[in-house]
Order: structure tokens, then C-alpha cells, then sequence
């Protein structure tokens, strides 16, 4: 028996995560018993640095294998380096047997606008434009075709291992449910436009297809979500996310009266403040939300 860990959306730039993060994540990783572990994109803004995150574990004995998200590809230069990126430990439609029954499959993935409350397309990229982080990725045609073609080559895996009778565990970026994308209504209600760019309608709908695939762990939303089981496969999103987001953050800000109302987006000037205080705290409080942004799958 093994025990397999995915992390999505460690921003350990953004997050300023460091050999002592790490090393406070393994030990946490090894009290759990974990034997391989996987980060399902966005482990940092720069691909050197997912990399160097990656070996980090590898270094300590730990097999550890990513897929990208968007932020690595907004670091990538060509389509080619962003579907089959040059590491024998990029798992991108390609999969590791994790036993005799059960593989592992990464998958990048991508997104197709099926979750925004807008239905023409050219609004949306409009929008992608001026708002969306993405916009600096360069790929091969139009979202909706990327997103077309690369669930065509991740049929025909998934077709090959439903033959072979292999169950599998699907690890991604992108949101492929609705049941995880939020509508948020007043002054934040533009977020459900912009919901165009957390994931695609069309892979939970080929997803539906196998019942094989028993578990699907993605992130990208920076909310965490009970695990739900749809259609008989397991769904697990829970991303790290950015510093303030955190859950430890909010207690600290709100513990020391910081503030009334914790509104992640106005944290980062009023925890610039407290630097100090904000290091100190996050030191003795961070394996918490390390615990909280893990998915373990015991195979």
C-alpha cells in the first residue's frame, strides 16, 4: 500500500515559501505516510522555481512528479514546451502505474468559458484581455479550440486505459464541475464573468463517460470544497492559494482587531504593516494550513 499527496497552487513565490516552508511540508508529508507526491499547477510563477520546488522533495528521498498550471505557462515560451514541457517528471497526458490497478494521470487541462454567466465569446476574451492573468500565455489558437483539442488527446488516453481496465487518478488544473465555481453577487459579481477562465464544462462531461476514473484532484479556485462524489467519481479541490487568503490569516487579522471584516483582496497592504508580527505568526501557524490544502489518496 501506498499513500499518494497532491498539492495545487503553492505560490511559493507569491507565498514566499522557502527550504524551511519545505521542510516543515515534508515532515508533515512523512507523519502522513505519504510515499509519492504531486503538484497539480501553479506551484510558482516561474518554471526554474516549480522545478526547484519539485527537486526539493525529490532531494529528500520523496517521488514527486507536477503538471502546470497557469502561471508556469505564462513562463513558457511555444506550445510544444507548454504540452510536453522536457521533464521526465512532467506528468501531461501521460501516466505513472501507481499499482497493479491504479494509475496516476496528469493532465494540464484548460477552459472552454462553459462556467461564465456571459455567452459570447468575444466579450469574454475582451475581458481575458484586461482583467486575466492569462492573457500573457501564448497558445496555438482561441481558448475554446486549446480546449477542444487537448480533451481530444486526453480521450483517446482515457479511452486506452479503460480498455487496459485501469482505475485512475486524474490530477489537473483547471475546475472541470460547476458545483465548484461560486456566484458571488453586489460589487463582486464580475467574478462570475470571469468564471470563464477557471475551467471547462467539457471535460467533467467526457469525465462522465468512464467509470474508471475514481478520483479527479484539481484546484485553480483558490477555494477549498469538500471532497463530492459526482456520478460515481470522487471530486477534491482544496488549493493553498496566496498568503492572504489563508485561513491563518484571517485569524490573525482578526484575533488582533486588524480589522472588522476580512476582505482577502484588502489584506496585503494592512499585513505589510505588520511584517513582522504577520512572519512570526504564519511560523507557528502555517503546518495548519498546509493540513488543510492536502488531498490524500491511499492506493
Amino acid at each position: 500500500m501506498g499513500k499518494l499527496a497532491v498539492i495545487t497552487d503553492l505560490h511559493a513565490d507569491i507565498n514566499h515559501l522557502g527550504t524551511g516552508e519545505f521542510a516543515q511540508l515534508f515532515d508533515l508529508l512523512r507523519e502522513q505516510a505519504v510515499t509519492r507526491l504531486h503538484f497539480a499547477g501553479d506551484s510558482a510563477n516561474k518554471i526554474q522555481q516549480t522545478l526547484a520546488v519539485n527537486h526539493y522533495f525529490r532531494d529528500q528521498g520523496l517521488p514527486t512528479t507536477f503538471n502546470l498550471g497557469n502561471h508556469e505557462m505564462g513562463n513558457i515560451k511555444g506550445e510544444a514546451m507548454i504540452e510536453h514541457f522536457p521533464d521526465s517528471h512532467f506528468l501531461n497526458l501521460r501516466y505513472l502505474p501507481l499499482n497493479e490497478q491504479i494509475v496516476l494521470l496528469g493532465f494540464n487541462g484548460w477552459y472552454d468559458y462553459g462556467f461564465s454567466e456571459l455567452k459570447d465569446p468575444q466579450k469574454i476574451r475582451s475581458m481575458k484581455n484586461i482583467y486575466w492573468f492569462d492573457r500573457i500565455i501564448e497558445r496555438f489558437a482561441d481558448d475554446q479550440t486549446v480546449d477542444q483539442f487537448v480533451l481530444g488527446e486526453l480521450k483517446m488516453i482515457l479511452d486506452d486505459l479503460a480498455r487496459k481496465k485501469y482505475q485512475v487518478i486524474l490530477v489537473t488544473h483547471f475546475v472541470p464541475k460547476a458545483e465548484f465555481i461560486v456566484q458571488l453577487s453586489g460589487k463582486y459579481q464580475i467574478w462570475n464573468k470571469l468564471n470563464a477562465f477557471l475551467g471547462s464544462q467539457a471535460l467533467g462531461e467526457l469525465l462522465d463517460q468512464y467509470s474508471n476514473v475514481k478520483q479527479v484532484v484539481f484546484g485553480h479556485t483558490h477555494r477549498r470544497f469538500g471532497d463530492l462524489e459526482i456520478n460515481g467519481t470522487r471530486y477534491s479541490c482544496r488549493p493553498l492559494g496566496y498568503y492572504y487568503e489563508w485561513q491563518i490569516t484571517r485569524n490573525f487579522v482578526l484575533d488582533n482587531q486588524l480589522a472588522e471584516v476580512f476582505i482577502p483582496m484588502k489584506m496585503r497592504s494592512l499585513l505589510n504593516k505588520h511584517q513582522a508580527e504577520f512572519a512570526q505568526y504564519k511560523a507557528e501557524h502555517l503546518i495548519e494550513e498546509f493540513q488543510q490544502a492536502i488531498t490524500l489518496i491511499p492506493y
